[in-house]
């Protein structure tokens, strides 16, 4: 599976970040342990939400969107 997600900083209001992996768990302990030159001055982390893929190219497509300005304002109004 394929995963797209979106991470709220606990401790800095307004920071967040979206995100694709194949490995979940791993990937959230590697932003809340610091090892994410663009997350770590943010963390620490909660997962917000999380959508999977079966279809790499479908989870890049969605995260790239999420990225850009009509896939911010879908996710403020229906994902964080």
């Amino acid at each position: 599976m394929h995963y797209v997600y979106l991470l709220e900083s606990i401790d800095h209001a307004g920071q967040r970040y979206v995100g694709m992996t194949t490995d979940l768990t791993r990937r959230f302990k590697e932003h809340n342990a610091g090892k994410s030159p663009h997350t770590s001055k943010f963390k620490p982390w909660r997962l917000t939400t999380y959508l999977a893929f079966s279809d790499e190219a479908k989870a890049l497509a969605f995260e790239r969107y999420l990225k850009q300005g009509s896939g911010h304002a879908f996710a403020n109004k229906r994902l964080w």
